[in-house]
């Protein structure tokens, strides 16, 4: 290979790079997230600066069912999402996310920063009525939560403008010496969001403390809501909003 080829491969391996090239496309993307009251002593430690929590004391529990992602196949996961400011805007501050799939745990660590790890979640329909999410790691349940199947229907306007909302990640790459080379707050936005359904209900959630899991850190004081909700839409590349190396 030479240099321009080089410089036109998309990911390791050369020989087969181990995603697609974004902008990535999801078709049928379902999501189910309970919103929690949590520990604001706890928030303020999983938030980074210049990342504020918004002060609501609220997180938000998700489990995202992936069936067609472009570039990066059929995948499940599970993970933690803190409202926040930045700069008196709100955004979303990923926290934690588990699955179970290699390309996009790649690309997503690559590229946008978001802090993957290998887990199995599952979210699906049990006994016909509730909606149920589990997220096993290491063969242990860390993380249970339900709801009662599409119980009160939603706004699909209103839940669009939801998953349009900015996302940032804590984006960090060592370089060689093991040094820093990356350490930046990377920042993006859904788009072309077409929502199918969506539904509201109660819902309960459960936490189990784990040293390489730990989304119990965040704990459950009460839960307020759950919404499950499908959706088409396109993920494209991110920008960066704030670079802790200048």
């Amino acid at each position: 290979m030479n240099q321009k080829d080089i410089r036109l491969l998309q990911s390791m391996p050369a020989a087969s790079p181990s995603y697609g090239r974004p902008p990535c496309r999801f078709i049928n993307r379902e999501y189910f997230t309970i919103s929690y009251e949590s520990d604001p002593d706890s928030i303020r430690q999983a938030v980074p600066e210049p990342l504020q929590p918004d002060g609501s004391n609220i997180v938000l529990y998700e489990w995202i069912k992936m069936p067609d992602s472009s570039g990066l196949g059929s995948y499940e996961e599970s993970g933690i999402v803190i409202p926040c400011t930045f700069k008196g805007e709100p955004c979303n501050f990923t926290a934690q996310m588990y699955l179970n799939n290699g390309p996009a745990i790649l690309g997503g660590r690559e590229i946008w920063g978001f802090p993957k790890k290998w887990g199995h979640p599952s979210l699906k329909v049990e006994e016909t009525e509730t909606l149920t999410g589990t997220l096993y790691y290491n063969n242990t349940l860390v993380a249970m939560g339900t709801m009662p199947f599409k119980y009160n229907v939603l706004d699909n306007n209103a839940v669009a403008k939801t998953i349009g909302k900015t996302q940032i990640n804590l984006k960090l790459i060592p370089d060689v010496d093991g040094k820093p080379k990356i350490a930046q707050l990377a920042a993006y936005n859904l788009e072309e969001v077409t929502v199918k359904g969506a539904w509201s209900g109660p819902a309960r959630l459960s936490l189990i403390p784990h040293v390489n899991a730990p989304v119990a850190d965040l704990p459950v004081k009460s839960c307020i809501e759950g919404k499950h909700f499908i959706a088409d839409l396109t993920l494209p590349y991110a920008r960066v909003l704030h670079d802790y190396l200048k």
